[in-house]
């Protein structure tokens, strides 16, 4: 069984967060997340993470997970490095397995690539191998030199690279590949007699070499895989990375997204065939979005389902759901717990929360719908609110099939509005109003006649 041990305990100090560096997020996930799940992607059941600054948080965010963590020691009297937090891992390094070195601060890195990159390991037999690719500037990174047959030699690091290393574009990604004996051998011998004070894994590679192990590169050929995250300029690359990623990935599946650039997509969202989304949208979470849709420009759509042949235009909807070709917008807000049946029409300035609007029911403008059952074919007018709140407690209204709730309505809850039953505009209902009715709750208009003349003359006196 092959076994990963991912590094996640640097504090990520040029990031000025009190976040963990590998709690930040890229496309609505953690850092941290992605390097998981590309792991287990790659068919590797048991990850191990290393945590030291901010480890508590990290460990309380992945706690429904399966992932194993290991504490790095924090303080002065402690060294650190790559290799003495692979350290805090080796009691669970077996002899017989092939284990894995990432890095929680490296979210770009995919199951394809880990998968080959263990393939390579154990079909060329090797001890160890090195995840190594070209780059444009390899300034501050480490060089892969090879010998004449193409063969590892060495990891030369940049400040002591000479003429002609420090010409190699061919870098050490930090990441490896190791049996377990030799790892742990190796792991055995290494020490912390350097600048640094530290324990470093490349220093792993260089005693296998050294004592004729069998030491390997694996080239890829992207190398933004590699790329890790120290700042929040090397975080907004990531981010742009992985978004580009996900946008390509729904255009190959049919979807038009009009401008990528501008189109902001987490890596949990499915959207069906046909659909269409503009700028400026972000879909978040879990949501899934059917066939045929619009989600016109800046909408925001999070952990809801929307149905197919749907047109959104410049809302807001949490954790709802919209049945088959509702039109909603612009400027609507569905919050959570919300369920629009089929056929809707949710227009500007409505908001509706903890709600179920049946079939072919609208709300042109200007409400609120609030802890509310509305039945087929309602139509609500401009203004009318589902009054919830007593001040202590939520109250539901049900508005059965068929009524009209005429404009600049209120509906105290708890109320119900009958089949077919009619409020007049302008009223506040606080009782039941029964079905075929007509219910009509203002005060009687009274005309003052003269009275503008009296007002008049007043203020000139």
């Amino acid at each position: 069984m092959d076994v990963s041990i991912i590094l996640a305990a640097g504090e990520g100090t040029r990031m000025k967060s009190h976040t963990p560096k590998v709690l930040h997020r890229i496309c609505g996930r953690p850092l941290l997340e992605y390097v998981i799940e590309a792991s287990k992607n790659a068919g590797i059941k048991e990850n191990y993470v290393v945590v030291g600054h901010g480890g508590d948080t990290v460990k309380e965010h992945f706690k429904d997970t399966d992932v194993i963590f290991r504490n790095q020691p924090i303080g002065d009297q402690y060294p650190y490095g790559t290799g003495y937090a692979v350290m805090q891992a080796i009691d669970s390094i077996r002899d017989d397995i092939n284990v894995i070195i990432l890095y929680g601060d490296t979210p770009l890195i995919t199951d394809e690539t880990i998968k080959e990159f263990m393939d390579y390991h154990k079909k060329m037999g090797n001890h160890a191998t090195v995840l190594t690719a070209y780059v444009d500037d390899p300034t501050g990174y480490g060089r892969i030199i090879r010998d004449k047959d193409d063969k590892i030699l060495k990891i030369v690091e940049h400040k002591d690279a000479n003429e002609e290393e420090i010409k190699v574009k061919e870098i050490n990604s930090g990441m490896y590949c190791f049996k377990g004996q030799q790892l742990k051998y190796a792991l055995g011998k290494i020490d912390n007699n350097n600048s640094q004070g530290e324990y470093y894994i490349t220093d792993v590679i260089k005693i296998l070499k050294e004592e004729g192990y069998r030491v390997d590169a694996y080239r890829i050929e992207d190398a933004t895989e590699i790329y890790g995250v120290n700042s929040r300029v090397q975080l907004a690359f990531c981010d742009r990375v992985m978004r580009n990623r996900i946008n390509h990935s729904h255009m190959e599946n049919g979807v038009t997204i009009i401008n990528p650039e501008n189109t902001y997509i987490d890596p949990g969202v499915k959207i069906g065939r046909d659909s269409i989304i503009y700028p400026g949208v972000f879909l978040k979470g879990k949501t899934v979005i059917g066939e045929n849709c619009i989600i016109r420009e800046n909408t925001v759509i999070e952990d809801s389902r929307v149905a197919n042949s749907v047109e959104i235009i410049s809302s807001t909807i949490e954790e709802s759901t919209i049945e088959e070709g509702c039109k909603i917008g612009p400027y609507a807000h569905l919050r959570p717990n919300s369920h629009l049946g089929k056929n809707l029409k949710i227009g500007n300035f409505v908001e509706v929360k903890n709600s179920t609007i049946d079939d072919n029911s609208k709300a042109g403008h200007l409400a609120y719908i609030g802890d509310a059952d509305v039945g087929k074919n309602v139509n609500i007018g401009c203004g009318v609110v589902f009054v919830n709140y007593d001040g202590c407690n939520k109250h539901r209204t049900t508005v059965e099939d068929n009524a009209f709730i005429g404009s600049n309505s209120n509906l105290v809850a708890p109320v119900v509005v009958k089949e077919k039953g009619y409020v007049a505009a302008g009223s506040t209902i606080t009782e039941e109003v029964s079905a075929n009715s007509l219910a009509i709750a203002r005060a009687r208009q009274v005309n003052k006649e003269g009275w503008v003349n009296k007002k008049n003359f007043k203020k000139d006196k």
